[in-house]
């Protein structure tokens, strides 16, 4: 299992690539408001951020768990919780 302090280690590294990121996004790409119905798409911002997915992610890849939902349910809902 990974110890709290290199999980935090992990999603300071994640957190700052992913605002790196962003900025080159918001400066490179240019993207439609409008799909191509002619409706917006909606841009709700999540109840987590796209690091803490990340580290969710990376931190499952490191584990012995055989599947997502196990991982979830059994660690993070229960960090999550608390």
């Amino acid at each position: 299992m990974i110890t709290r302090d290199k999980v935090t280690e992990i999603f300071c590294i994640i957190d700052e690539f992913d605002k790196n990121l962003n900025e080159e996004l918001k400066k490179n790409l240019r993207l439609p408001s409008k799909d191509g119905s002619g409706k917006r798409h909606r841009n709700r911002k999540g109840r987590l951020s796209e690091s803490e997915i990340m580290t969710i992610l990376v931190c499952y890849h490191f584990g012995t768990y055989k599947n997502f939902k196990e991982y979830y349910l059994s660690c993070i809902q229960m960090q999550l919780k608390q």
